[in-house]
């Protein structure tokens, strides 16, 4: 495949690494709004800027029909508009708020583990992710699709940040060093507590997870997401 970079910070980077080694072409490196002219040898874009640019970013490229892979979090309430665009376009659009198959594996875990706590009132659930102090947004995007993984199978009916009371399912950011992401979810009793827990140990299997999007998605029209990818 050609592909293009929008953003080329240290996530980029190693995308440029990865898409490389498996044999991919890399035709554009843009840190800024990409054009018709930026994009015209790409088939597929990887987008990983930051909040502010990235629904520009990614409008410009499916009105000019190509693909795009996104992994920027904090700017989801636009997301909508993004999804009627990649349909009106007949493009391709597809979010993840985490590209590491191991974290995609831990969504479906705990969509299955919430189904099991549901009927148990014993337990309250929270949720905790820690990330390097560079992160911009919290909670976390991956911290939101867990969330949103247990309140559609559970009695939660929100989530928030900090302290909770009630149906409202408590997420607790902490930002710490170089950490590349850490997510917990925390059932607990007064006797006892369930966790499950995913840790990154360096940002290659959210670059790796993204380009295998990159990927699958060549070809296809419409709105995806990692579940598509991996057939879950």
């Amino acid at each position: 495949m050609k592909i293009a970079l929008v953003g080329y910070g240290k996530m980029g980077k190693i995308i440029d690494e990865i898409s490389q080694s498996r044999g991919h072409e890399v035709v554009a490196r843009l840190k800024e709004t990409p054009n018709r002219e930026s994009l015209k040898d790409a088939d597929v874009v990887i987008e990983f800027s930051n909040p502010e640019a990235a629904f520009e970013n990614i409008k410009v490229c499916l009105e000019n029909k190509i693909p795009v892979i996104c992994g920027t979090t904090g700017w989801l309430d636009k997301k909508p508009e993004i999804e009627r665009i990649a349909v009106e376009q007949n493009s391709a659009f597809l979010y993840g708020s985490n590209f590491s198959l191991g974290v995609n594996l831990f969504f479906a875990i705990n969509e299955k583990l919430a189904k099991l706590m549901n009927n148990v009132d014993e337990y309250q659930c929270q949720l905790e992710e820690i990330h390097h102090i560079h992160k911009k947004d919290a909670p976390s995007g991956t911290a939101i699709s867990i969330a949103e993984g247990i309140i559609e199978n559970s009695k939660y009916e929100a989530w928030k940040l900090g302290e909770t009371k009630g149906k409202e399912l408590g997420i607790f950011a902490i930002r710490e060093d170089e950490v590349p992401g850490t997510h917990s979810v925390f059932y607990r009793s007064e006797v006892d507590e369930i966790e499950i827990k995913h840790t990154a140990f360096n940002r290659n299997g959210f670059a790796l997870g993204a380009v295998i999007a990159a990927e699958w998605i060549v070809g296809k029209q419409g709105v995806f997401s990692m579940k598509d990818v991996l057939g879950l």
